[in-house]
């Protein structure tokens, strides 16, 4: 690989092609230069934009073919401010350093800025929390969001503060923990009792024809349909029933694929939505009204999902260290897996 020039100008790297580059495509050329501290993309990005020069002119086509002798130069700006506003908002950081930083996201913070809600999100928190210590994801001085929870869900979540990491965790989680180690574990309460301890729903997931904001089952050939895979695991159930029923279950759910509210729809659709869920459970809101004076409340004051994002484990994109984070139940959580624990068992 060749080395950049060690005179060049601040903000620039200077290459120098050899004979084995000859005929070799710029951006695929300058990737190999710069190892992982670029993506492909944003080497294309750049070119486009007219940051990089070769002898001296600039070459504004990624497909570019380079010649022996020729000296590249590819400039690199600084960050420009992001387009959401710093905000000083609290948050539970669980660790932080140059690279990243693993929050435990409360119930009710959105996580990206958009429509109806342009302020008061995660990445605003973190535009103010981070500050200069944003290298630039894409070269705009912002936190790269590597994956998402719902408003309405808590838990672990990471982001990464430069391009180098989001590249990395970007690739871990859409790996989904086949080949690394990744490793991400949600808690959910449901309704009813799965009437096996352990299960796999492997069903594709598109758009709703009757409300294109919710998520479906659908068929595998559909235009849309994404294959999705979920295994989940009974962790306890209450009121339980010899038949091997419950009212409602505390179980585990792990992620195969991560498509939009895909642990909704998927516990849903084989008949044990989440306790609480206004979208994907509301034929089985009035259960409430059914339990004991001294769970009732609870339960039918629980208006949101009950899912919570509970382990998160990922290897240091830079250290390479296994790292594993584990974030205990909100309170409203907790509240309702003690209330619910109080159900008789028959």
């Amino acid at each position: 690989m060749s080395a950049p020039d060690s005179e060049a100008a601040a903000g620039l790297k200077v290459f120098h092609v050899g004979e084995d580059a000859a005929g070799m495509r710029l951006d695929q050329w300058l990737a190999a230069q710069t190892g992982a501290d670029l993506s492909r993309s944003r080497i294309q990005a750049l070119i486009r934009a007219g940051e990089v020069h070769v002898d001296g002119k600039p070459v504004h086509e990624p497909k570019a073919k380079l010649v022996t002798g020729a000296v590249v130069g590819l400039g690199m700006p600084q960050p420009t401010p992001a387009e959401p506003e710093a905000e000083a908002i609290d948050l539970a950081i669980l660790y932080e350093d140059d690279d990243l930083i693993v929050i435990d996201k409360p119930v009710g913070l959105v996580v990206h800025p958009g429509a109806g809600n342009w302020t008061g999100t995660l990445v605003n928190a973190l535009l103010h929390h981070c500050g200069a210590s944003l290298s630039g994801i894409g070269g705009v001085r912002r936190p790269g969001i590597v994956h998402r929870l719902d408003k309405d869900t808590s838990g672990v979540l990471v982001v990464a503060k430069n391009d180098f990491s989001h590249r990395a965790l970007s690739d871990a989680f859409a790996d989904h923990g086949r080949t690394g180690d990744l490793e991400r574990a949600y808690h959910a309460v449901v309704w009813g009792g799965p009437p096996r301890p352990a299960g796999t729903i492997d069903a594709a997931l598109g758009r709703s024809g009757s409300d294109r904001t919710k998520r479906a089952v659908v068929s595998e050939g559909r235009g849309d349909a994404r294959h999705a895979v979920t295994h989940y695991a009974v962790i306890e159930k209450f009121g339980a029933r010899s038949d091997a029923t419950a009212t409602a279950s505390l179980v585990e759910c792990r992620l195969e694929t991560g498509r939009t509210h895909q642990i909704r729809v998927h516990m849903a659709h084989i008949g044990h939505p989440l306790v609480g869920d206004q979208t994907y459970g509301r034929a089985f809101l009035t259960k409430a009204n059914k339990l004991p004076d001294d769970v009732r409340p609870v339960v039918a004051g629980f208006s949101r999902q009950a899912l919570h994002a509970r382990l998160l484990q990922f290897r240091h994109p830079r250290t390479d260290e296994v790292l594993r984070f584990e974030a205990p139940y909100p309170a409203d959580f907790a509240e309702l897996v003690e209330a619910l624990s109080r159900l008789p068992s028959e």
